[in-house]
């Protein structure tokens, strides 16, 4: 499970999830008149509370927010685990509003003291607890405030250049190889050649031959992207090849006009063409 692939919405359900289990060890409800020595129930003590809002609510965010952090959320009976997590949040805050109005237990277990039970701060927190988490997790693909990423991305270390090699050094490409006495022996990598008589320099373009085009003026650099995108192949083909998701670094190796020749982690190429709002590292 990739946590960094959670957004804000995701954080919202998840503080009201918490705020859902704190609510139901408070009071169930509440009666004007009763003596300070009654000992109130809370949510627990209710069947009717603790299975249509406690753990339908708990049960709802953890599906949400595991359906979220997953790369291929399961399939229940043809539908995504999010979209069970959707509808046990909603239920939630359904049956959260029902208690509101139906609290349990009446004034007749009171012995007819004060005018009769009244919503408990655990009823009414859980009605707060249950509609924000209905409201963040039904909205959150919709709004883009919520679709952002919840955790930031790792700033990466500064990359190397694409095809660059590492300084000159033994066993290194271009090092010079030292003989006996440190002076380095004709013909070894490294050391220069003189060229025959009337044999061009090297680097230098031949007579007839144009020069050569100079290099694009680009950079590798680390980027992230703000929501999932497809990472199509360099031949043009359509099948998707990977998903860039956000919350993970990614190589810019190359610019072809607005898209982007990104490097996965796992080596592999390909053309991103939704370059909008990504993060440069």
């Amino acid at each position: 499970m990739n946590i960094r692939s959670l957004t804000r919405g995701d954080g919202v359900v998840i503080g009201a999830a918490v705020l859902l289990f704190i609510a139901s060890f408070l009071d169930l409800y509440s009666v004007d008149g009763a003596p300070d020595s009654l000992d109130l129930p809370s949510l627990w003590a209710s069947g009717p509370v603790v299975l249509g809002v406690v753990l339908a609510g708990l049960i709802g965010a953890a599906l949400v927010v595991v359906a979220r952090g997953l790369p291929q959320p399961p399939k229940v009976a043809g539908l995504d685990l999010g979209q069970f997590g959707v509808a046990f949040t909603v239920f939630a805050a359904w049956s959260a509003l029902g208690n509101i109005f139906d609290v349990a237990g009446g004034a007749d277990n009171f012995g007819g003291a004060g005018d009769g039970p009244d919503p408990g701060t655990g009823v009414i927190l859980a009605l707060v607890a249950t509609l924000v988490m209905a409201v963040a997790a039904v909205a959150t693909p919709l709004v883009p405030a919520l679709k952002g990423a919840l955790l930031p991305a790792p700033r990466p270390a500064a990359p190397q250049p694409y095809g660059a090699q590492p300084p000159g050094g033994y066993g290194y490409p271009g090092a010079q190889q030292a003989s006996f006495g440190g002076q380095p022996q004709p013909g070894q990598p490294g050391q220069p050649q003189q060229p025959f008589p009337g044999q061009p320099q090297p680097g230098q373009p031949q007579a007839g031959q144009p020069a050569p085009a100079p290099a694009a003026d680009f950079s590798p650099f680390w980027f992230a992207v703000p929501v999932s995108r497809p990472l199509f192949p360099e031949d043009g083909s359509p099948t998707p090849i990977a998903e860039l998701a956000p919350g993970t670094w990614y190589l810019a190796v190359e610019q072809r006009g607005p898209s982007l020749v990104a490097q996965t982690q796992d080596g592999r190429r390909g053309v991103l063409q939704d370059t909008s709002g990504i993060q440069r590292g």
